[in-house]
């Protein structure tokens, strides 16, 4: 049974005089000296614990440098940087004296840096490096409100600290006590996979209403002693951010790795308690484990078994105690295999956060049988990120939970998703036209599409925009069917394609950096991608692979042929958001020769 309306009450209703800086001062003083960060200097260093006291007084320092260098209540700073403490340093100092941080991620074009500087009218900019300094200075011409670019890497921070020594903490304390939870707390331009980057503004109190609220009903993720969870997703993006305020006011330990190069060596050292990530990152801890497992036909078999012991062992626990002769299997799949994944996300993780996009069901019971229960959520820079997120003790593996106390989910006539809360920001900058639009009557119009359960859980099924009218009037979502494929060692990104054609097709991008070990698994010698996109054996593993993402759906839905395109999608080449989403209509406009020759009888291949 469906239904189209949930609603989940707040847990924690927020008063007008909480702020983001007034949470982190009840942290501080319920943690004192006790550990709230820890940080290192190299990839190398020892973690170096970092209390409470004396990050509020590392805040309280550069706070006093950003009032003698003439911050006023409401300047916007924008902030570019890899995820690195410095990042969460400025971002709690520019709070503390009225401010507004304006993210901007670090591989942001100048047209990008430009467009976001100049929208939101930011005063300041804190960057990282020369070369971030370096696209700064390069578009400061067209941004009329910039006065100064502070370089991290080349000491603004000291410099800050050392001009604060003249300004008193009372100033500060001034500042940050008079802030409201009305007050506007951040713009967040949204990646933006066609146009320009809308800025999203969100108020001190939607940050608040989220952290408060997923403290009070995820405990056993963010909110018990030992909780420790390592940030490597961008700051810049909306669940990263709203992930460090809200552990930041709950009791959990955070650290931050910089480079997702040593990730595994950082997970391995810093053993966080709980991850956030996109499913992206889970299809890559599968298949690399997938891929080193292929060494031999003998390892290849354990692990297949491993694999499926531990899918049918999760999916026995839904329907109640395990058969005694499957959890046999699974003590020793767990010694064989599934421990060692453990291992390699750092040996402690018991959970994780996964959004932006479907994990997928098989995925999702792998890794709870592995012993991580992943958490789907899902929520947009507009909600201030979660609006609804899965439970520890009432996961339903292929939705996204019930809504997020606070929340209500409708589903509209047409099948979008319709939510409404205190956590919803108040308007898209400059922009009344577009936030008239998607904000009615107090509900923000998602764009997406999605179902609620009997159980008021909410299903995600595909983007209003993004549905495909075939020319025999059958009406397909790609999501499913990208995100099965996608899955596939051998897969990158996929496009599915097909509006106004006879049937669905899929434009399909190899992994770089997987293809080396799958050749050498299957036998093949090496061979760049512009030669595995055509050899019949990667081929043939492909149309099995489409063959698989096909039994999801019925034969009008089914992908009939696809074409793998000769490079990747990513940031670089402008294929790819920051926060990884493939900009499709960009794709689809730039390969529609591609596309016109999978209906036109063009070489391409069958499945």
């Amino acid at each position: 049974m469906t239904v189209n309306l949930a609603t989940t009450p707040a847990l924690v209703d927020v008063p007008e005089t909480t702020s983001i800086s007034s949470m982190l001062a009840d942290r501080v003083a319920r943690t004192g000296d006790g550990p709230l960060l820890e940080r290192r200097e190299t990839p190398q260093a020892p973690w170096v614990p970092v209390s409470a006291n004396a990050f509020a007084a590392d805040v309280m320092s550069v706070a006093r440098g950003l009032l003698a260098r003439g911050v006023e209540v409401g300047d916007r700073v924008a902030i570019m940087s890899r995820t690195r403490y410095e990042w969460t340093l400025v971002d709690y100092a520019v709070w503390a004296v009225g401010g507004v941080p304006v993210p901007v991620y670090e591989t942001s074009s100048p047209d990008q840096v430009e467009w976001i500087l100049s929208d939101a009218g930011c005063r300041f900019a804190v960057v990282e490096t020369a070369a971030h300094a370096g696209i700064v200075d390069a578009v400061r011409a067209s941004v009329a409100e910039l006065e100064d670019v502070l370089v991290i890497d080349a000491g603004a921070l000291e410099a800050l600290r050392a001009a604060g020594e003249a300004v008193a903490a009372q100033d500060v304390t001034a500042r940050s006590t008079a802030t409201r939870a009305s007050d506007l707390a951040t713009i967040i331009y949204t990646s933006g996979s066609t146009g320009r980057p809308k800025g999203a503004e969100l108020t001190h109190g939607n940050f608040a209403h989220v952290s408060r609220n997923a403290a009070e009903v995820l405990p056993e993720v963010i909110d018990h002693d030992g909780a420790r969870t390592l940030l490597f997703l961008p700051i810049a993006h909306v669940f990263a951010r709203l992930i460090q305020v809200a552990v930041l006011s709950a009791n959990t330990v955070l650290g931050h790795a910089p480079d997702v190069k040593n990730l595994v060596a950082d997970l391995g050292s810093f053993k966080p308690t709980f991850l956030l990530a996109v499913p992206r990152v889970f299809e890559k801890v599968y298949n690399s484990a997938e891929q080193k497992a292929s060494a031999s036909p003998l390892k290849r078999k354990i692990f297949y078994w491993a694999a499926r012991t531990s899918i049918a062992t999760s999916r026995a626990r839904e329907a109640g105690p395990v058969p005694p002769a499957l959890a046999l299997q699974h003590k020793l799949a767990d010694r064989l295999v599934l421990s060692k994944l453990r291992e390699a996300m750092g040996g402690a993780v018991v959970h994780a956060v996964s959004g932006g996009a479907p994990l997928g069901e098989r995925l999702g019971h792998f890794f709870r049988g592995v012993g991580v229960t992943v958490l789907e959520g899902y929520g947009l820079t507009e909600t201030t990120a979660p609006a609804a997120v899965n439970l520890p003790r009432s996961v339903a593996i292929g939705t996204v939970g019930p809504p997020l106390p606070g929340t209500s989910v409708q589903i509209d006539d047409d099948g979008e998703i319709l939510l409404k809360g205190p956590h919803i920001f108040r308007g898209y900058r400059n922009q009344p036209e577009l936030t008239a639009e998607v904000l009615v009557d107090g509900w923000f119009h998602t764009g997406d599409l999605g179902t609620l359960d009997s159980h008021g859980r909410l299903r995600i099924t595909g983007r209003k925009k993004e549905i495909i009218v075939t020319a025999g009037g059958k009406n397909v979502a790609p999501a499913l069917l990208e995100d099965r494929l996608r899955s596939h060692p051998l897969v990158s990104q996929v496009v599915v394609v097909g509006d106004q054609r006879p049937f669905i097709g899929a434009l399909v991008t190899l992994d770089p950096e997987m293809l080396p070990g799958w050749l050498a698994t299957h036998g093949l010698p090496n061979m760049p991608v512009s030669e595995a996109r055509v050899h019949p054996d990667v081929l043939a593993a492909l149309d099995r692979a489409v063959t698989r993402a096909n039994e999801a759906v019925s034969r009008a839905e089914s992908i009939r042929k696809f074409h793998v395109l000769e490079n990747d999608f990513t940031e670089a080449n402008g294929y790819l958001t920051p926060s990884l989403k493939v900009k499709r209509a960009l794709v689809i406009k730039d390969f529609a020769s591609v596309v016109d020759g999978l209906y036109a009888g063009a070489p391409t291949t069958a499945a």
